[in-house]
Order: C-alpha cells, then sequence, then structure tokens
C-alpha cells in the first residue's frame, strides 16, 4: 500500500466529488468511501483479526472485516477485491454485497461499500496490516461486541452489527 495514494472523496449523497492524497484525507478526516468485506467460511464462521499497531486507524484493535480505502478512479468492488486478496489472502470466489452504510467518527469518514465472502482456503495475513486472527462463531462474535466493544473498531460495529446479528437470529 502506497503511504500517499490518491483517493477518491464522496459527498453526503454518496457521489464521487473529487480526489485527494490519503494524508491530507486522514489530516483533515475528508469523506471518502471504504470496501468492508465480511469473510465467512463454510460453517458460518467469521474471519476475525487483530490489526497492526502500525495502522493509521484504530491501531492494533479486532476488527471482523477487511477493506480500505476506495482509490482514485477505483470501482468499490473492485477495491473490495483487491483489499480482501491484500489483507487475508482470499482470492478467487466471488463477494455478495450486501449494501451500504454510512460511518462518522473523529477518526474517519466515508461510506461503507459492504461485501460478504464465503471463503475454505487457507488465511494469508499482510504483515503491514494483520498481526493475528482466528475463525469465530457468530455468538462468540456477538458476544465480544457486547462484552469487549472498547477492543473492536468501532466503524466495523456500527455499519455490520445490525446483519451479524440478524445471521445469528436467522432473521436475515
Amino acid at each position: 500500500m502506497a503511504d500517499d495514494e490518491e483517493v477518491a472523496l464522496y459527498d453526503e449523497s454518496g457521489e464521487v466529488v473529487g480526489t485527494a492524497p490519503r494524508s491530507v484525507m486522514r489530516a483533515r478526516n475528508l469523506r471518502h468511501a471504504a470496501s468492508s468485506v465480511l469473510v465467512r467460511d463454510p460453517l458460518g464462521r467469521v474471519y476475525l483479526h487483530r490489526r497492526t499497531t502500525t495502522k493509521d486507524v484504530y491501531p492494533g484493535l479486532l476488527d471482523f472485516a477487511a477493506g480500505g480505502v476506495v482509490l482514485a478512479g477505483e470501482d468499490p468492488a473492485v477495491g473490495a477485491v483487491r483489499e480482501v486478496e491484500e489483507e487475508l489472502g482470499v482470492v478467487g470466489v466471488p463477494l455478495e454485497p450486501l449494501g451500504v452504510a454510512d460511518y462518522a467518527d473523529d477518526h474517519t469518514r466515508y461510506r461503507a461499500f459492504r461485501f460478504v465472502v464465503t471463503w475454505d482456503g487457507p488465511i494469508r495475513w499482510q504483515p503491514e496490516e494483520v498481526s493475528w486472527g482466528e475463525w469465530v462463531t457468530l455468538e462468540e462474535l456477538v458476544r465480544r461486541l457486547d462484552a469487549e466493544a472498547s477492543t473492536v473498531v468501532p466503524d466495523s460495529v456500527a455499519v455490520w452489527s445490525g446483519i451479524v446479528r440478524s445471521w445469528l437470529t436467522g432473521a436475515a
């Protein structure tokens, strides 16, 4: 990942309105887009991983979605494929789109393009981004979201919690 790659900037309605270097987007907390890919195995478990302590946003926290910023001129679905391959080594399987969700806090503001993928191959961590990981059941993931919320990245919780909980209850 280039530290100062050009990223797409989005307005509140989800339209691309320009570009900026990643460093400027982060420094000014400019609204952008990001892919967010939840990886499940054939048993329905979710891959939970720890972000490295060198990540620019939420370093060292647990995450249950792979993803990253949408680059300038990049289709969000293409970015999702790129990110899940880079971070976890998931390649050659179709991603299912699950809509968009908006997120904002003091560290980041973006439109999340959500995808889910079922993967039964090996997980291969990108050393710059992932320091640890394991498959967890939906029950275990929801338990961690409820009991250990401060250890999980808040944006993934915000954009995925409703879907994960609906899977757990069988409502989806």
